[in-house]
């Protein structure tokens, strides 16, 4: 069931059912719990600054207010590191990359692959963005209904496809999608496992499609990176990282990390990517009369130049109707760290060992920080507006890992969403349920079916 509060002169969308007390921390791991992140929240989540929580033995401090937050991601944020706990469950996927280091590894990755995210360097990958929204929008004929959460995906997996592993076809099949999504998926059961100490076995066929999800990744992109020995080919991202990790470290370690973070970039460079564009479609689909404003919008901008590195700069309603949707949904509802020596978090006591989980889906929508928190109001976010605190919106991160291709993800979606706009109008399917699922990252569960029809010429 979802809650729907009552309308006022903003759409409200729907979000999952909140409790009045305290949820048993056991929930989490059966039924909806075990498969939504968000699901079952308590009201009272949405108004303390900090509560703290024993799962399985495992202290777990949720800061909610943007000051302890930034203890946690900034002011000491060497004191917090990726918990030992996250990276036994993505180290069969990702391995070592740079999502799932720390220290010297983390900051030598780090270094290595921000070149390719800099302003000027996403700046000329607009023209691919552009191509891909194009050619994915040229197979809809003349509409009808369309799962516009697959469409967003296999689009994203064309953009990185062609702007950092030079357009690989074993990277965009559908099978790769598949793969990808049962191995997201699979990530719930091992989560219950890695927090008892029990080994990684899958229990279930979900946790077998996860396992076999992953092993297809692994070996997709081990197989990628190979045929770019011994120079790393192209000089595209790909290219540059097999070259700059050869001078780093030896050949053995150097081919490691570079699948490693092929898998990461591939995976996490897709999928949040993908989500935000969904779900920034099903708000547009909601609301006809602003939908038609961001497709004027977007029209004009394309007019002016539908490839120029410019496009995004032109949106600048789009872009908040973006933001807001990023608020509301965020890709990733939450991140953990986990305590390296002993601190504290405003009042409360932390032990080296213990887990500090950071939730963008809780602090967007917390009482104190927002204004109808649950509403849906592009405005927020326009010039002019009351300045937040740096660690009030988070769909990125925050701090030194604020994630490395924030810049490429918006211009990435901006340029998606203005080419579908502009050429396509979106309305929901009658009776259809629209509600976020994920553990990892939040999508709408079952895809997200949308009315799609031609947008008149004349």
């Amino acid at each position: 069931m979802m809650d729907v509060p009552n309308r006022n002169a903003l759409y409200v969308p729907p979000f999952p059912r909140r409790t009045a007390g305290p949820v048993p921390v056991w929930r989490g791991f059966f039924g909806e719990r075990a498969r939504t992140a968000v699901y079952g929240w308590s009201q009272r989540a949405f108004e303390l600054d900090y509560f703290k929580r024993n799962v399985f033995g495992h202290n777990v401090h949720i800061p909610l207010h943007p000051d302890l937050v930034q203890h946690v991601l900034l002011d000491n944020a060497a004191n917090y590191v990726k918990p030992d706990l996250v990276k036994k469950l993505l180290v069969p996927t990702i391995g070592r990359g740079l999502l799932s280091s720390d220290g010297p590894l983390w900051r030598e990755q780090r270094r290595i692959v921000a070149a390719n995210f800099a302003p000027a360097a996403v700046d000329t990958l607009v023209p691919a963005f552009a191509g891909a929204a194009s050619a994915a929008a040229e197979g809809w004929d003349r509409g009808g209904v369309r799962d516009m959460a697959a469409e967003a995906t296999a689009t994203t997996m064309r953009v990185i496809s062609d702007t950092l592993f030079a357009g690989d076809p074993r990277l965009t099949t559908d099978a790769a999608m598949a793969h990808i999504t049962a191995a997201l998926e699979g990530v719930s059961e091992a989560r219950l496992q890695v927090l008892l100490g029990l080994p990684l076995i899958p229990l279930s066929l979900r946790g077998l499609a996860g396992r076999r999800g992953q092993r297809f990744l692994r070996s997709t992109l081990t197989a990628v990176v190979r045929d770019r020995l011994p120079d790393g080919g192209p000089d595209d991202f790909l290219g540059k990282l097999i070259r700059a990790l050869n001078e780093r470290f030896e050949p053995r370690e150097a081919l490691a990390l570079a699948v490693d973070n092929a898998a990461t970039f591939y995976l996490a460079g897709h999928e949040t990517t993908a989500n935000a564009v969904t779900w920034a479609l099903f708000l547009l689909s909601e609301q006809a009369e602003l939908q038609e404003q961001t497709a004027q919008e977007a029209r004009k901008a394309i007019a002016v130049g539908s490839q120029d590195p410019e496009l995004p700069d032109r949106l600048p309603l789009l872009r908040r109707l973006l933001e807001e949707s990023l608020r509301l949904y965020p890709p990733v509802p939450r991140f953990d760290r986990q305590a390296v020596e002993a601190d504290r978090i405003g009042e409360s006591e932390v032990a080296p060992g213990d887990f500090i989980s950071i939730w963008p889906w809780l602090i967007h929508r917390h009482c104190k920080l927002w204004d109808e928190p649950d509403a849906f109001d592009p405005d927020r976010f326009a010039a002019g507006r009351v300045e937040r605190h740096r660690f009030q919106y988070l769909p990125f991160g925050g701090g030194p890992r604020l994630c490395v291709g924030a810049r490429f993800a918006m211009a990435e979606a901006l340029t998606v969403l203005a080419h579908w706009l502009a050429r396509w109008r979106f309305q929901p399917v009658p009776g259809r349920e629209v509600r976020p699922s994920g553990m990892v990252t939040l999508r709408p569960a079952g895809g997200l079916p949308l009315r799609i029809s031609p947008v008149s010429s004349g």
